[in-house]
């Protein structure tokens, strides 16, 4: 978002920026359906300074979910005190371990190869975000259930092996990388991954716009694949959201002739291809400018006195 006093305030640059050279950022942390791709709950947060991070604001979320929901997430939210909060609440978790606990098959309850029941113990030291009280409720063990599935290890709280087998627990995992595309879609495809107002009260304002417009996008893919008999995954997000804009331009809505809307927003699927690797690079070359690594008005009064940089 632009470096203004105001945004600076509310969603402070990282720290390893110079002042005048870097931009405020914040953190979106969302709760997405896994099976429409709608935004059910979202979390604004700052990227540097206090209750900063991810995690701080999945904090804020944690009471939209209700018993028997499931949440499937990266490794970054598999702790205790998370999953010991869920289990209370009545949720299910299904997430990737993280690097840094050892997995040993060997111990705990054993339910197949590399698939066990074992218990986690408490941390013993209380994060600076929990007081003791909260710190002392929290139980002294968690039961939990560790898979190895191909190249990672899997946690969740589903125990019954007979009811949630291993191959359901990939699949259901698996599915989370449609949420990455859903991110994508929020940022690229609607134009989100730059903000664009002067103050932080209107750029909050211009995130909400943005998950309105994509949810109602989703909205009409929903209808769309329950008009057609299919999956709302199975339909392009990119190919409605340009659809959805010719039809507006048009003076249409969407009680206009729905039967045809539907049948045009279907008419566009995406493959099927799990387990589809691609390189995170680019082909396209960069243009050869230099890095700003000063304030604009410096740079400006440095070019007017020796003239510009050369291109890298």
């Amino acid at each position: 978002m632009p470096d203004t006093p105001s945004n600076q305030a509310r969603f402070p640059q990282p720290g390893s920026q110079a002042e005048g050279v870097g931009f405020p950022l914040a953190y979106l942390v969302a709760v997405i359906c896994l099976a429409s791709g709608a935004v059910l709950e979202t979390a604004v947060g700052t990227y540097a300074g206090k209750g900063s991070g991810e995690l701080a604001a999945f904090r804020m979320l944690q009471s939209s979910f209700r018993r028997g929901d499931v949440i499937v997430a990266d490794a970054l939210y598999c702790h205790y005190f998370l999953m010991a909060s869920m289990i209370a609440a009545g949720v299910d978790v299904v997430m990737e371990q993280h690097g840094s606990r050892r997995t040993d098959f060997r111990r705990g309850k054993s339910l197949g190869t590399h698939d066990h029941i074992v218990m986690w113990p408490k941390p013993q030291q209380c994060p600076a975000w929990m007081t003791r009280e909260q710190y002392q409720a929290f139980p002294d063990e968690l039961m939990v259930r560790e898979s190895r599935l191909h190249h990672r290890v899997l946690v969740t709280t589903m125990l019954d092996a007979r009811k949630t087998s291993k191959q359901d627990l990939s699949q259901l995992y698996a599915g989370r990388w449609n949420v990455e595309l859903d991110l994508r879609n929020i940022k690229t495809t609607m134009g989100m991954d730059v903000l664009h107002c002067q103050t932080a009260h209107m750029n909050e304002k211009e995130i909400w716009v943005h998950l309105l417009a994509y949810n109602v996008i989703r909205l009409l893919m929903a209808q769309a694949a329950s008009h057609y008999a299919t999956d709302p995954r199975a339909l392009s997000f990119k190919h409605t959201v340009q659809l959805w804009t010719e039809w507006l331009a048009r003076g249409l809505t969407a009680t206009h002739d729905q039967s045809l809307l539907f049948s045009l927003i279907a008419q566009s699927r995406v493959g099927n291809r799990p387990g589809r690797i691609e390189p995170r690079m680019r082909k396209r070359r960069p243009k050869s400018y230099p890095w700003l690594k000063e304030p604009r008005h410096i740079a400006r009064e440095r070019a007017r006195k020796y003239g510009h940089a050369p291109r890298a």
